[in-house]
């Protein structure tokens, strides 16, 4: 198993240097503001050759191994040979994710002080005048910009620094914040390394894989899952706007064989007519993560194209942890075994023992070497959220089965406490999910004067469906214990969502705190 993510690059351009890396559809990039056009295609040869170019030209900015590079920019191949570059250069890759506001953005460049900013040309009035960082460098969604520029004019020829070894930083990213501010999570190259080993292996990945990549570039999913997973296995992967367009990724599942993307994705290939057997008929592999995948979805995507999603589970701070397998019962609403190396423990929330028997409910804590290095300049953060004998406290709430598989729950800090009584928002989710008409559910706590928290539930019905909030809990009533009955059943039009498709249970509570409290 690799330890060193330079390794597979150094591999690449020697044994198979005129394979294809990356494509992007065709049409899918006209000429720029100056009349240049990107290539359609990179193989693994020039992908050397061009992330050897923007390598020197961040060396020449002043960027030396342990320096940050803060990124934030739309999803374009050279993103993609940036964070090749900045592996290669041994800097520590930033992503910012292209949504947040400038006060945002303002935070992220204080905390992790990168010696370069590469940003939006757009962007460049905004951020500059700040004084946050040495260098500002822009790159566009067309491939111009000043980074591009500096790239043309630096030598190819690129020799990593002395020095880097599987404890050296390779990123820092960003939790997504909901309990606070952000913090950045330290990823070592060997986090990276061996993860993307052991995803390739367990996932069946070889030289004839070609990945549908609809993700975006600022999130573990997208950049290691994806990204890494294809370097480590020398395949190839199609780039896609990380927008996703589902009657495009329709016509372009015929050209490839593995696609990753989250439960929305999948809602939204399932609204198309031309999405069957026949369309999926090359297809190896669906993998599904970020957030949870209802079973329904599992079962209709099953049904319509023959194929059944792969359901895993991962975090910011432990990238992947389980997976269902490739071979094997993957199981709706589970996210299978843990990983080769990875181990998953169940932690009592009451004792703080561990749990022995199987589909005990109880935190989860991860240990592996896929488990971050801690979180960036807060010694305290990291200290709270590792165990004294070195395992990591998810915060998720899940079981592990008699076959070994884990289910998640949910969050710890999403576990309602009614009367008492400890309400487990998937449990009552399922069931709200499982009535005729129901696209969707969330359930969470909001203050109660009698209960301490009243379980409540958003709920999305289907197009045309006609349920009222007495309907919906009448639907249950027989199914549940009484104290986890919804107290109220919301009827919403959508559920707030992050741009991973993570239900954003803390807006639901912020919005209706004072719903039973007047």
């Amino acid at each position: 198993m690799s330890r060193d993510p330079s390794e597979w690059l150094d591999r690449a351009t020697r044994d198979y240097p005129e394979r294809l890396f990356l494509s992007i559809p065709a049409g899918a990039s006209p000429p720029n503001a100056t009349g240049v056009s990107r290539p359609g295609q990179y193989t693994y040869a020039a992908l050397g050759e061009q992330s050897g170019r923007i390598a020197s030209a961040l060396r020449g900015l002043g960027v030396v191994a342990g320096d940050r590079v803060a990124v934030r920019v739309e999803k374009s191949p050279e993103a993609v040979l940036l964070y090749v570059a900045c592996l290669r250069l041994g800097a520590a890759f930033v992503p910012v994710n292209t949504a947040y506001s400038a006060a945002e953005v303002e935070y992220f460049l204080t905390d992790s002080k990168p010696r370069v900013a590469v940003v939006e040309p757009a962007d460049l009035a905004v951020l500059q005048p700040l004084g946050l960082v040495e260098h500002i460098v822009t790159l566009g969604a067309d491939g111009s910009g000043t980074l591009v520029e500096l790239a043309q004019q630096a030598d190819a020829r690129f020799a990593p620094p002395p020095g880097l070894g599987p404890d050296s930083l390779a990123a820092i990213v960003y939790t997504s914040g909901t309990t606070g501010r952000s913090k950045g999570a330290m990823l070592t190259r060997e986090n990276l390394a061996s993860n993307a080993s052991v995803l390739a292996d367990s996932w069946r990945f070889s030289a004839e894989d070609v990945l549908l990549h609809v993700l975006p570039l600022f999130h573990v999913h997208g950049l290691f899952a994806a990204i890494n997973t294809v370097l480590a296995s020398g395949s190839s992967m199609v780039l896609m706007s990380s927008k996703f367009d589902a009657p495009a990724a329709v016509k372009l599942l015929a050209d490839v064989t593995v696609f990753m993307g989250v439960p929305t994705h999948y809602t939204r290939l399932l609204q198309e007519e031309g999405l069957g057997r026949g369309s999926t008929a090359r297809m190896r592999l669906f993998v599904s993560g970020s957030a949870p995948l209802l079973a329904e979805t599992h079962e209709e995507f099953a049904q319509r194209t023959g194929h059944q999603i792969l359901e895993r589970y991962g975090m910011t701070e432990t990238l992947m942890n389980t997976s269902n397998p490739y071979e094997g019962a993957r199981v709706p609403g589970s996210v299978g075994p843990p990983l080769p190396g990875v181990e998953v423990r169940v932690i009592n929330t009451q004792t703080g023992a561990v749990e022995t028997t199987p589909d005990a409910i109880g935190t989860l804590e991860i240990k592996g070497p896929n488990v971050f290095a801690g979180y960036w300049q807060d010694e305290e953060k990291t200290r709270k959220e590792f165990t004294a004998d070195g395992w990591f406290k998810t915060g998720d709430l899940g079981k592990v089965d008699v076959k070994g598989y884990v289910h998640i729950v949910g969050r710890v800090k999403d576990l309602v406490i009614s009367g008492g009584y400890n309400v487990y928002p998937k449990e009552v989710e399922s069931e709200l999910d499982a009535i005729p008409g129901v696209a969707e559910s969330a359930v969470f706590g909001v203050p109660h004067p009698d209960f301490g928290e009243g379980v409540t539930a958003a709920v999305v019905l289907q197009p045309g469906a006609q349920l009222s909030e007495a309907d919906i809990l009448d639907g249950v009533r027989s199914r549940l214990a009484r104290y986890k009955l919804p107290k109220r059943i919301l009827l919403v039009d959508q559920l707030p969502r992050n741009t991973m498709g993570k239900v954003q249970k803390n807006v639901l509570r912020v919005t209706n705190d004072s719903l039973y409290v007047k």
